[in-house]
């Protein structure tokens, strides 16, 4: 069963710039940013920024990391992934990072996400284990 709108991956062509805007524009909180990526909270909301350099090449909609994730228990994962591999969901991206993570397409082809975790979570594990270049600014 899922619970909320985990967390929102846009995939950018100049992370400084998307850095900048999200920062000062709509103002919101930057936590921490890397050489490829930044993480970002607006309210609840959990908001990462993943540089792509298919971006600037393709269009959106046919290759890059842009994603809606939902949150999930940690005692539902399995069940809720493996029936979505039953159903013969395409799966997009195998998981590389901190919580468990499902990635799959709905039948529009849209990039989706079930994750376990969240912005806490992570920045914790990426203080004990940073990315290239990562800064954080918040205690």
């Amino acid at each position: 069963m899922l619970h909320s709108l985990n967390h929102l991956t846009l995939a950018v062509s100049n992370l400084p710039a998307s850095i900048a805007f999200w920062r000062n524009l709509p103002g919101l909180r930057l936590h921490a940013e890397w050489d490829t990526g930044a993480y970002f909270s607006c309210g609840d909301l959990w908001l990462c920024l993943s540089y792509d350099e298919t971006r600037k090449f393709v269009p959106p909609q046919e290759s890059d990391y842009t994603h809606y994730a939902f949150s999930v228990a940690p005692e539902e994962f399995e069940s809720v992934s493996d029936k979505l591999k039953a159903a013969g969901v395409t799966v997009w991206k195998e998981n590389r990072s901190e919580g468990e993570s499902f990635y799959f397409l709905d039948p529009d082809g849209h990039k989706l996400e079930l994750h376990v975790g969240d912005l806490s979570a992570r920045l914790a594990a990426c203080r004990q284990k940073p990315y290239a270049g990562m800064r954080f600014y918040d205690q």
